[in-house]
């Protein structure tokens, strides 16, 4: 797959050597930015206590950061500051479906992201994180919703994950069982694209009358989500 110009190249560690579908590996930072910012949730992988731990929580990534964020009360999210971490992000496009079982895929982006993630504490960054993280959910929602407050902010564990050891891996196409023995069963083969979009916006059922949705969010009703 494309590496990209070379200084746009992904550095390549022992945690991010492609070693298996290295066809599918990628090396392009350019991808990275763009798998980053069509989602807003990501898993993060973190031992506490000597287990494992996986755990979904939103994000937001500036290009050079990744931000994500919780309650102060989240094991996962104290316990990270002090080890390395996976964080990953992945969007499914779609179900590659071949003539043989054993062939069958499916056809993703995805991003790995390693390192030491440092607590945010300083107040001006931890606002400019969470608007990172806000606007990339929900872009323009941070300047029409009420921001945090003090007790808020103590209340919201903030970390920042550089993105400097990063692995990303792309599958795209057609089944690969075209050309072999199994394309004489005549069955069918191809993909099974899997698309989602944003609905229309659902009111709180306790808002008052006269409320209206504001552009930023009625306008991406229809749109591609991901």
């Amino acid at each position: 797959m494309d590496s990209g110009s070379p200084e746009r190249r992904l550095p390549v560690t022992e945690r991010t050597r492609h070693r298996r579908l290295r066809q599918q590996g990628c090396l392009d930072r350019d991808r990275l930015d763009a798998i980053l910012a069509a989602g807003f949730v990501c898993h993060l992988g973190v031992t506490v206590d000597g287990a494992q731990l996986v755990v979904p929580t939103v994000y937001g990534s500036d290009g050079s950061t990744l931000y994500f964020h919780g309650s102060v009360a989240s094991r996962s999210l104290v316990a990270s500051p002090e080890a390395t971490v996976c964080v990953t992000v992945t969007h499914v496009d779609g179900l590659v479906l071949a003539r043989s079982v054993f062939e069958h895929g499916v056809n993703y982006r995805s991003a790995m992201i390693f390192g030491v993630p440092r607590a945010v504490t300083a107040p001006e960054e931890k606002l400019a994180g969470l608007r990172c993280l806000t606007e990339q959910a929900a872009p323009g929602q941070w300047d029409y919703a009420r921001r945090p407050n003090a007790r808020e902010l103590a209340a919201t564990a903030l970390l920042a994950l550089p993105l400097d050891e990063a692995s990303v891996k792309i599958r795209t196409g057609a089944p690969e069982d075209g050309d072999g023995e199994d394309a004489r069963l005549g069955l069918w083969a191809g993909v099974l694209p899997l698309r989602t979009t944003w609905g229309e916006p659902e009111p709180d059922p306790l808002l008052p009358e006269g409320v209206e949705v504001p552009a930023h969010l009625a306008e991406r009703a229809g749109t591609p989500a991901g």
